[in-house]
Formats: structure tokens, sequence, C-alpha cells
């Protein structure tokens, strides 16, 4: 059994910033406060990096040249210290949290001693190391003051294309893109050109592509240029040690959020429909959870092992889904996101698993699996932190990949038509939020109707709320999306779509939420009888569609126990059906769409007596 600790630091020889750290502490023990940093200039500071990322963020948005950049927005930038911990992570992808951060750790490796320069930019699109796929590609400039490097400034977006097998199930890394391992984009400030030469050769669409990256080196050059501004104007060691400082901050406040929870050893199991190889086998997960005093271990050693299709993942993102779920847990609006906030934290992973998968796993379909990782950290604390946890949701970014010939210029295109969003779980004294990215992608947007029509043939018949989909309770759980997307000439479709057997839970008594659901409509015949909502290469003739339906939250709490009137609202704006407010609910609705108070009461009255299974069955 491997086991690591979360933010744990990497050894190198170089010549660094130096930072006033406790470097060696047993197991509990807090680092003394960084000496010498003034607490006026470590709000500044704090706010400074802040800035720094969001600049990063803006300028590769403004630049990048595909829309999944520059509106879907599937991309993280970042500061991290000499050592590679993280300083500042622009607000983003929840899942870059940590791929990042091992990715300088392993250049500090790979290079060694004396082996970065000023005017050096380094690259990789490792999955094994990012823990994602091939498609995201990361690069990581070091930055020098007065010959001392003290921190990197880094970028990790995401290529639609890679290379490798257009669309179906790869089953191996190699059929899924172009490998990069780590090397030097840029050597003292001159760019490596046989390696741009590679790229070009190896991608689809290389004007894109090559667009892409100079967008990316826009952003670490823009965070070198600002970090440095910083240290010009502060000093270098003072800005360090309010570095150090915001870090020691973050931690103090998850040790003192820990030590709220209950000690104890808290589990919870759930599953995904299956890898898309052996349709209908479940994929079982399972989440260990342990609280002791002011530190927490999450447990993932015994989630699956490392499956035939594309939805594995490396050991990075077994690390983030423990490092992301902790952080909503103790100090979700703690900024900047630091690695201070993780001390706390160990991560028990096991090699060979979804989240530690080693090669040649598929990696291309990392992210899915994940989402409902996190979402079963919430599950196993939802007895003793209600307050803080949250039912489960729909747990996939339900996209769409679409390519064909485009009938305005005969070139090939490649479309995405997601994240589409969908229904987030209620938790207490809150109802979910509908239509909202999954967990994973965090500050991820979907693609604007008008861009995809604009740019592609494809026309999208319509995009709404999903009714009845949120799962009942007193706080009900939000709404999926329903998408008819029409295809105006041919194309070919791939959807890689999981939770479909597997509904978003509820929690304390509230009910499970609607799974998510794709159907296809051929020669003008709905095909519903999938058997799970993986549809690969799919050939679509003009007038031919395609049907997402995104699941709702889980419910929080007993539906009867729903403020009737709260209900009456959820009808009129047609969240929720009137047969749905009578048989879960138990509130009768007039002509009039008010509350029938007798009635409701009676109704309540009845549906209340034991071992009342309130679930309809077609909501599974």
């Amino acid at each position: 059994m491997k086991v690591g600790k979360a933010g744990g630091k990497s050894k190198n020889k170089l010549k660094l910033a130096s930072a006033p750290r406790a470097v060696v502490r047993a197991r509990g023990q807090r680092r003394p406060s960084a000496p010498g940093a003034d607490a006026v200039l470590t709000e500044i500071i704090r706010n400074g990096v802040i800035a720094v990322t969001e600049e990063m963020k803006t300028n590769l948005m403004r630049t990048a040249y595909n829309m999944i950049v520059y509106e879907a927005l599937d991309f993280t930038v970042g500061l991290f210290t000499a050592t590679g911990e993280t300083v500042s992570i622009g607000l983003g992808l929840p899942m870059f949290i940590r791929g990042m951060a091992e990715t300088i750790r392993a250049e500090l490796r790979h290079f060694g001693p004396g082996g970065l320069a000023p005017g050096d930019i380094l690259v990789t699109n490792d999955a094994y190391l990012t823990g994602s796929h091939l498609n995201h590609f990361t690069f990581s400039l070091p930055i020098f003051h007065q010959g001392v490097l003290v921190a990197f400034a880094c970028c990790m977006a995401h290529w639609p294309d890679v290379g490798g097998t257009l669309g179906g199930v790869t089953t191996d890394i190699y059929s899924e893109g172009i490998q990069i391992p780590l090397l030097k984009y840029q050597s003292a400030g001159v760019v490596n050109q046989d390696l741009l030469d590679i790229l070009r050769m190896n991608v689809r669409l290389p004007e894109r592509a090559m667009g892409d990256l100079r967008a990316q080196i826009t952003a670490v050059t823009t965070g070198e240029r600002r970090f440095l501004e910083l240290l010009d104007r502060y000093g270098r060691q003072p800005v360090l040690d309010a570095i150090a400082r915001i870090m020691d901050h973050s931690e103090a406040a998850a040790r003192a959020r820990t030590r709220s929870i209950p000690d104890g050893v808290y589990e919870a199991e759930a599953y995904m429909d299956d890898d898309g190889v052996e349709v209908g086998k479940r994929i079982p997960l399972k989440v260990r959870v342990e609280v002791a005093g002011e530190e927490m271990t999450i447990d993932l050693s015994e989630v699956s092992r490392q499956v035939r299709g594309f939805y594995n993942s490396g050991a990075t993102t077994g690390y983030a889904c423990a490092q992301v779920a902790y952080k909503c847990l103790t100090s979700p609006t703690d900024y900047p996101i630091n690695e201070g906030s993780f001390r706390s934290l160990k991560v028990v992973l096991a090699p060979g698993t979804i989240v530690s998968a080693v090669r040649p796993a598929a990696m291309r379909w990392w992210m899915t699996f994940p989402m409902t990782i996190v979402d079963s950290v919430f599950k196993a604390l939802s007895t003793v932190i209600p307050e803080r946890t949250i039912a489960g949701h729909h747990a996939d970014l339900a996209v769409a990949t679409v390519h064909g010939i485009s009938p305005r210029d005969q070139r090939l295109f490649l479309a995405s038509t997601g994240p589409v969003g969908g229904g987030w779980g209620a938790k207490l004294g809150e109802d979910g939020v509908s239509a909202t990215v999954a967990l994973n992608d965090g500050d991820t947007h979907n693609n604007p109707i008008e861009q995809l029509e604009a740019k592609y043939p494809l026309l999208i018949e319509r995009h709404a709320l999903r009714n009845d989909s949120g799962g009942a309770g007193e706080f009900r759980g939000g709404l999926g999306i329903e998408q008819i997307i029409r295809a105006r000439a041919p194309v070919t479709v791939n959807m890689q779509i999981d939770r479909v057997h597997c509904p978003p839970w509820g929690l304390a008594g509230g009910l499970d939420g609607m799974g998510n659901q794709v159907t296809l409509r051929l020669q003008g015949q709905e095909i519903t009888n999938l058997p799970n909502a993986k549809v690969l290469t799919q050939p679509l003739q003009p007038d031919d569609a395609f049907v997402v339906r995104t699941g709702g939250g889980g419910g929080f709490g007993d539906p009867l126990r729903r403020d009737p009137r709260r209900v009456a609202d959820d009808v009129a704006q047609e969240y929720v059906s009137r047969e749905q407010a009578r048989q879960l609910y138990g509130v009768v609705i007039d002509e009039q769409g008010q509350v029938d108070a007798g009635a409701t009461a009676a109704l309540r009255a009845k549906l209340a007596q034991p071992a009342r299974d309130r679930a309809p069955a077609s909501r599974q």
C-alpha cells in the first residue's frame, strides 16, 4: 500500500530562495509561524498573488484560439514556490489542484541542480504525472530574481486534439495521442523549434493548437512579470515570508475546522455504470475517512482497480480528489488556495486503481469517476457534519464531441457541446443549484448556443431545465438540463456519459435525483433503450439528433417537511409537476395554483405512515 502526505515536499539541490520554514515535524505538530512576516504586508501579498493568477487567467482567455479554453475555461493557472508548493491557483478547475504542483516537483527532480536557468519554459502532457489525460498541456516557467530561483508560474490547459484515435473507447494510452515527456519548450529564451514541428505534425488542427500554445506562454510570462514586480516593490525576503505566513494561516484554519468534526472512522460506497468496454459491469467505489483531532485521513485504496476503458486517472488525481473534498469541508472560502490548507490531510492510495492508474492504462476520459469519489467523501461524513455536506449531484460533464467535414469550408471540424451542467445536491437549509457544471470542473462554463450554431453544422433545438429531475426533500435537489442537438450535415458523435444507473443520492431522508440519460433520434424515431449513456462513433445524417438529459441533485431531509408554499412555487415554475407534488411531497395544489391546506394535511398524514416508499419507479 502506498501512503502519501498531501502537500509533501520534494528534495532538490537547486539554489533556491530561502523561506524561514520548519521542514521536519512530527505528525500533528504545527509549523511555527514564519518570523519577520509583517501582518499588513501579508495581506497585501495575499491579494497580490491572487491578482497575479487572475491576470494570468484573463490573458489566457483573451488570447486562446479554442472555445474550450476561451469560453468553457478548461484550464488552470498558478504560482508555486521554488520547491513546488502551491502559492495561489487561479479560480477554475478544482481537480487541477494537484497536477501542476506535482509537475513542477517532477521537473525539479528531472532537470536537477543547475538544470534550470532564466528564460527557460518547461512543457509536458504526461498523463500519469498530471493525473489527467494527454489533452492537458502544462507549461511551467521558473522565475528567477537576481539569479535566484524564487517561484514558478504554471498553466495547464486543454487542447481539443492531440492526435490519437478520433472517437470510440481507447484501451491504452498509446492510442490517445502524442506523449510529451518533461522537456524544455524554451531554453534560455530560445524556443525548441524541433518540438514545435513535432507538435504541429501530430495534431489535426495545428493552427489552433499553436494558438493555444502561445496563449499559455502568455499566461506564464504574465505570472513571471507580475510576481517579479511584487518582489521588486516589497523585497524578495519580505514577500517570501508573507507567503509562508499565508500558508500557516491556511493550515491553522483547516486544522481548527477539522477539530470540529467528531473523531471516528466514516465510510461510504457508490458505483459507476461501466467502463465503456464491459458494458453493464459496475465499477465499485469505496471511501474511508478517519478523523483524529486536527488531522484527517482520506483512504481511497479500496476503489476499483484500473479498468480497460478510458476512465482511469493517475495518482495525482487521487490526491486531488481528497484535497478538493477536504478543502470544501474545512476552508472553502480561504484564499488563495495554497499548500497550507492540506498539511493536516493524509491521503492513502493503492497503486493501479482508477485514481492511481499505471501505464499503459487508458486515461482519455479521466475526469468522470473522481466526481463521484468526492461526492462519496461528503456522503461518508454526512451524518456527523450535515451542515457542511451535500447530497449527490449529477457528477458528469455530459459532454458530446462531434466531428465531421464543415459544409462551409470543407475542412475537418472538432466540436464539443458541453459541459452541459446539471443538478447539484441539496444541503441542510438550502435547495440544490440547477443547471450547474459538475464538481470536477468548478468554474468551467458551458459553450454558448450561438457560438456552437455559428461555428459548426449543428442546431440546438432545446436547452431547458429537466422537469422533476431534482430529488424530493425538505430541501429539493437542483434540476438537470435537457438538451436536443440536431445535425445539419453528416457528422459523427461520441458521448461518454456515466451515472445513469447510480442516481444522485439523497441525504437525511431526502430522495434520489434522476440519473443522466442519452437518447438518439434517427430518421425521425427516438432510440431510448440504450444500455447506458455511452454512444460511440455514432453517425448522424442531416435532421438526426441526439438528446442529453443530465441528472438532478439528491434531496435533503424528509419531503413531507417541505413548506407547502415552496412546493406550490416549484409547481408554478414547472420545476416540479403536480403529480410529484402529490406523490412525493404530499401537497395538493388546486386549479388556481394555491395550496389546499386541508387536503394537504390529510394526504401528508397518510403518506407519513411507516414503511411507505414514496419514490416512483419511473425516476430510476
